[in-house]
């Protein structure tokens, strides 16, 4: 695999510091942590669905926090108007025009806090800062803040006062995650580290916007061999192909897919993708972009299933030598 692309890793010795100071916090859930530090690197956003109670907000929280850069937080509820997001003109009358009042979203870090339970006008007030980060209103665009990224939460589908998300939100987060509960010893270990107070206050800034811009443009200059974008999309094409899929990954997909590799090779000390990068990746990336039909619904066909049957079919081009 040819590769001549060189980077000076200690430049971004931060990285494995930040794990670190999330991890006081987030107990027991290595991979979690790195999955939400491998989306801020590739400059995505993140979806995190569970029960509630297990810590989603305060995960968000914390990475705010251990990275220092600016967040914002907003409990969405079915009152929560789009304007309250993107921002809204008034008339000052002073100087007799209309200006433009910042929304909530102008932020590095916006935290949608159980994003389905507000109406879809208002979930798709965000679309536009997701995909562009720039948010206009009454005609006029207003840039986002540079790092940006949108964490939400969402409570499992099927609680009271829930909205699902519309397939056009979902596919525009990079990944999705899942807290879960934890272990026994893990929950008495954060037991312990709440005696005496909130853990997040103990949380130090590692880094600063320009570090996490520098990192962004230093993950999308990892090699990608030719033959790993040849299976990046032949796995998604795939998800649009198989039986028990109403409806698969967009190109969007191949592109956020692509984008997760490079990131998580990159945390892992390399400047080039492989094809478990990828195979790693697809967990997190594919799931909430593939639609089951309603014939894998009543036969109980999971979304797990038909990513292991199509990272079965779909053969990698080469093993890593690692």
């Amino acid at each position: 695999m040819e590769n001549n692309n060189s980077v000076n890793f200690a430049d971004y010795e931060f990285i494995p510091k930040l794990l670190t100071q999330i991890e006081k916090v987030i107990i027991g859930k290595h991979d979690v942590v790195k999955m939400l530090v491998a989306a801020l690197l590739s400059g995505g956003h993140v979806l995190i669905e569970d029960v509630p109670g297990t810590g989603k907000t305060t995960l968000a929280m914390t990475l705010a926090k251990a990275t220092s850069l600016s967040c914002r937080r907003v409990q969405f509820t079915p009152d929560v108007m789009a304007s309250d997001i993107t921002g809204f003109t008034m008339y000052n009358k002073e100087s007799e025009r209309f200006e433009y009042r910042n929304g909530l979203v102008m932020s590095n870090i916006f935290i949608a806090d159980e994003i389905n339970r507000t109406s879809p006008k208002t979930q798709s007030a965000l679309l536009e800062a997701m995909e562009e980060k720039k948010v206009t209103v009454d005609g006029v665009a207003h840039k986002l803040p540079d790092p940006f990224m949108v964490i939400a939460t969402e409570n499992e589908f099927g609680y009271v006062g829930t909205y699902p998300l519309p397939e056009a939100q979902l596919d525009r987060f990079l990944i999705k995650l899942s807290v879960g509960y934890p272990t026994a010893e893990d929950e008495a270990m954060i037991l312990y580290r709440r005696k005496n107070g909130d853990p997040i206050e103990t949380v130090e800034p590692v880094c600063s916007a320009d570090d996490i811009t520098r990192c962004i443009s230093a993950v999308r200059n990892t090699h990608i061999d030719a033959a790993i974008y040849k299976y990046i999309v032949d796995i998604v094409s795939a998800t649009r192909n198989h039986p028990f899929a109403a409806l698969g990954a967009s190109p969007r997909a191949s592109i956020a897919l692509m984008r997760a590799s490079q990131s998580i090779a990159f945390m892992d000390g390399r400047n080039y993708v492989t094809p478990e990068d990828v195979a790693l990746m697809v967990n997190y990336v594919l799931p909430h972009r593939i639609h089951l039909t309603q014939e894998a619904k009543v036969k109980r066909v999971s979304v797990g299933l038909v990513i292991s049957e199509i990272m079965k079919a779909v053969r990698p081009p080469f093993k890593s030598n690692e």
